[in-house]
């Protein structure tokens, strides 16, 4: 026991060393560049699964080990690190944190809430809704530590008592139980091993770094409303950060009766923020991972983009929000109300919630130029990816196609960072010429996004990670590893490939709880595109539900930000996140696998072995 704890604190270099020795072997018996390859990208998967190194240095892996395995030259590998799917990703982050910096997200969520009720299950419906939108376009991990504090003073000013017995508390005055840019290192912590929590962490330098512009940002909204978010902020600076604490969220203790209410509402809200992801193909990491492994590995166009992504997993992803709001809603207030441990509100708590909420959104005044010129943007960027190439009618590319010859390709990176341009250009104030006030000096107008905030709010770390996944996967192909593992599982032929399917998303389904959800798609992806080939099944069919899944992580605090965001918020216990994730896993895998079943052969023809399947692109050489 004592030798243990002595090297237990010492585990991440243990892993380090002992991993690539351990695996040394296999490239030492069988030198291919099959095992090669293999070996590279079983170290990363070690790696990636501990955190022994933090996520984006271990995707830097491949610039040194290819070349020196003699897998990839060193240009090569480089240059998919940075592929048309990652400045898509840029593209859209950069519109999604531009909603963020002028406050456009907290304007959507509030409006949604107040116009749904103020019931519990009509404020539950509200909260998952809201998050799953914004999920859809901004960080999962943004709009759940958004909606965070907002959910906190809805439940308590719901719940609230007047008298003066210590078991009630004061009726929350303000919203902003936490700061609208509080750091997510300070809403959670983790232990050693929670490897996705790292996009927390690294969200949480990049916003506290631009807390400063936030308060310019709100000055202009009212000096008053400036002091009271000063306050809080000042008091969560005080607040030491602890590597190892449980529970950092800075909200007084609850009363033990309002703590079925907020686990039920926190798990809503992770629920919602993991499903929302898979709405659009720019939400996740995986999904740009699936369409990265499509266009790499096919000439001809598969049918997936932007317009059939949405087709698909739009319905998927309202059907999964649905029954995760009855899932809950039956785990704690039982079937029709019995035997429920939610308590009951009144009339009186409902109109002072609403007054509340009311209050909040007055609060932040008419619609700002700022605001709409970013909502217009955004919209004009949904609508460019979504008639791009909608596969129904001829898509605007093909008018560039057509005039400057067919080898021409537009894809989503190109009307992606056409707004991202016009977002530097066009002004967030309108005080010039004409609209300029007579009586204030002439000055600049800022544009509706600096590079000062893009630079601190990318998580430059996914960016990476994406770029070392696309690597993997263009070794695995170049190296013939993909090849060779279809080969291997061609077997899998003799099952029905409904049953294949099941299985293949239930296990990545368990896979992303432990593993980093964009890691896992990296190394599945490849792999189950070779195993369709091999038994003649339509690569989506098997490719697209697996991408999905490996935002389905619902029962641990560390399988995803949300997740750990929530678990710290409710200070609720492992087992309850775990016995009401574990259902949800099921019941989405269930969803997914039903949907790729019905609407997805219709959207997809995946009865049918498509003509583009056999158009490979042909390994180049290292």
């Amino acid at each position: 026991m004592t030798f243990l704890k002595t090297v237990a604190p010492q585990w991440r270099a243990f892993v380090i060393v002992l991993t690539p020795i351990l695996l040394g072997i296999f490239p030492l018996l069988i030198p291919t560049p099959e095992a090669r390859c293999g070996y590279v990208i079983l170290v990363m998967a070690v790696y990636w699964m501990t955190e022994a190194i933090p996520l984006a240095v271990t995707a830097l892996i491949p610039v040194f080990a290819f070349p020196l395995l003699g897998i990839l030259s060193t240009g090569k590998v480089c240059l998919v690190y940075m592929k048309e799917t990652n400045m898509m990703f840029l593209g859209g982050l950069t519109v999604a944190i531009a909603v963020e910096h002028c406050n456009l997200h907290k304007r959507i969520a509030l409006f949604v809430i107040l116009h749904i009720g103020q019931s519990p299950r009509r404020l539950m419906a509200g909260f998952m809704l809201t998050t799953m939108f914004l999920s859809m376009w901004i960080s999962n991990t943004a709009s759940t530590a958004m909606m965070v504090p907002i959910v906190d003073a809805i439940l308590v000013e719901l719940y609230s008592s007047r008298d003066k017995d210590g078991e009630g508390r004061e009726p929350a005055g303000d919203l902003s139980v936490a700061p609208q840019h509080q750091s997510q290192m300070e809403l959670v912590t983790t232990n050693g091993k929670s490897g996705q929590s790292q996009e927390v962490r690294e969200l949480a330098v990049i916003q506290e770094k631009d807390q400063q512009e936030d308060v310019q940002l709100k000055a202009e909204k009212g000096q008053e409303q400036v002091q009271q978010e000063q306050k809080p902020k000042e008091e969560q600076e005080r607040i030491p950060i602890e590597d190892e604490a449980a529970v950092l969220l800075t909200t007084s203790q609850r009363p033990e009766r309002m703590q079925p209410i907020f686990c039920m509402s926190y798990l809503g809200l992770a629920y919602a923020a993991n499903v929302g992801g898979t709405g659009v193909v720019t939400g996740t990491g995986p999904n740009l991972v699936l369409l990265s492994t499509l266009k790499s590995s096919f000439s001809e166009p598969t049918g997936l983009n932007f317009a059939t992504w949405m087709a698909f997993n739009v319905p998927g992803m309202l059907v999964c929000v649905l029954l995760a709001w009855l899932w809950l809603q039956f785990l704690f207030m039982g079937l029709c109300g019995r035997k429920s441990t939610i308590q009951q509100t009144t009339p009186e708590r409902e109109a002072a919630v609403k007054r509340l909420i009311r209050e909040k959104y007055r609060q932040l005044g008419p619609m700002t130029h700022h605001e709409a010129t970013v909502l217009t943007l955004f919209v004009v960027l949904v609508f460019l990816w979504l008639f791009r190439a909608p596969e129904f009618v001829p898509g605007w590319s093909k008018w560039f196609s057509a005039a400057f010859g067919e080898d021409l390709e537009v894809d989503d990176a190109t009307p992606a960072m056409l707004i991202v341009f016009l977002l530097f250009v066009l002004p967030a104030k309108l005080n010039f010429w004409c609209f300029r006030d007579p009586n204030a000096p002439p000055t600049s107008s800022p544009a509706c996004m600096t590079w000062d905030v893009v630079q601190k709010k990318i998580p430059w770390g996914v960016v990476l990670l994406l770029g070392g996944g696309f690597a993997m996967a263009e070794a695995s192909k170049v190296s013939g590893l993909s090849e060779w593992l279809g080969e291997q599982l061609r077997y899998f032929d003799v099952m029905p490939k409904e049953a294949i399917v099941f299985i293949v998303c239930l296990m990545t389904a368990m896979l992303t709880e432990v593993a980093s959800n964009t890691a896992t798609a990296s190394i599945l992806l490849p792999v189950l595109k070779e195993l369709a080939l091999n038994i003649q099944v339509n690569p989506l069919y098997l490719m697209l539900p697996a991408a999905v899944c490996c935002s389905y992580a619902f029962m641990l605090p560390v399988a995803t930000p949300p997740n750990a965001i929530v678990f710290s918020a409710a200070n609720m216990r492992s087992q309850d996140m775990m016995k009401a994730g574990f259902a949800m896993n099921v019941i989405c895998v269930l969803v997914i696998t039903i949907m790729i079943n019905t609407l997805g052969v219709a959207l997809f023809d995946l009865q049918n072995m498509p003509s583009w399947a056999n158009s490979t692109i042909p390994n180049n050489p290292a």
